[in-house]
């Protein structure tokens, strides 16, 4: 131990309730008023003097207070923190954006995204000895039941990602852009017309923003002049 000015450097490491796995981001503080933070490996360093006390605090949750007296081994003073100091698991946020979804929603459900009904031409294969039947088709052209929950599930992805299509480019933003439409109105008028699929994926920006216009002149005409005559 190398005493400076009266203090030493006391190290560690700080682990989950497992004692496994290391924790970042604990704090560690000292009663002389100095104060430290594990980093990514649960590792810390802090300078005290053979009159303090430390603890670490974790999510505004203190541990008991160890004496630096009391410290067998200060260049390792590695702890566990109780199990009621609950860890946060790492969560990845991405941002809204509909093609890093649309992607993300490919790769999560590739399997149902590439099914295709057996039939014959896919149970017919081509081997060394020439063409034959390709058993594992067979097999699934008898599984009924799975193939037709198969084809409804991949229909209701597809089915959603056209709906997602649509809110990406029939966003409230700008709706209320291009109509100044707010609250409720807002939410009528986006109920009320609601854009086809096919027309979202067909129609340049101009020709979008053009029927938005348009419809709005409908909805002032039929329902908002209408809603106020009563």
């Amino acid at each position: 131990m190398q005493w400076v000015n009266g203090q030493f450097t006391l190290k560690g490491t700080v682990f989950d309730s497992s004692r496994t796995v290391p924790v970042q981001s604990v704090s560690v503080q000292s009663t002389g008023g100095r104060g430290s933070i594990t980093d990514a490996f649960g590792k810390y360093e802090i300078r005290v003097s053979e009159n303090d006390s430390i603890w670490f605090s974790y999510l505004n949750k203190p541990t008991v207070k160890f004496p630096v007296t009391k410290i067998m081994d200060p260049t390792r003073f590695d702890i566990a923190l109780p199990k009621n100091m609950e860890i946060l698991k790492e969560i990845t946020i991405r941002p809204r954006n509909y093609r890093l979804d649309s992607i993300q929603n490919r790769l999560d459900y590739e399997k149902a995204f590439e099914f295709q009904r057996p039939n014959v031409g896919s149970m017919t294969s081509i081997g060394p000895m020439g063409a034959g039947i390709d058993i594992n088709e067979l097999i699934r052209v008898f599984q009924f039941r799975k193939n037709n929950s198969m084809v409804r599930f991949k229909e209701r992805l597809l089915e959603q990602e056209r709906e997602k299509y649509i809110d990406h480019r029939f966003n409230k933003a700008l709706v209320r852009r291009l109509t100044k439409l707010d609250s409720a109105d807002l939410e009528l008028f986006m109920e009320l017309f609601r854009p086809a699929f096919e027309f979202s994926v067909a129609s340049t920006d101009f020709q979008f923003q053009t029927f938005i216009k348009e419809s709005y002149e409908v909805f002032l005409r039929e329902y908002i002049r209408q809603r106020k005559s009563f």
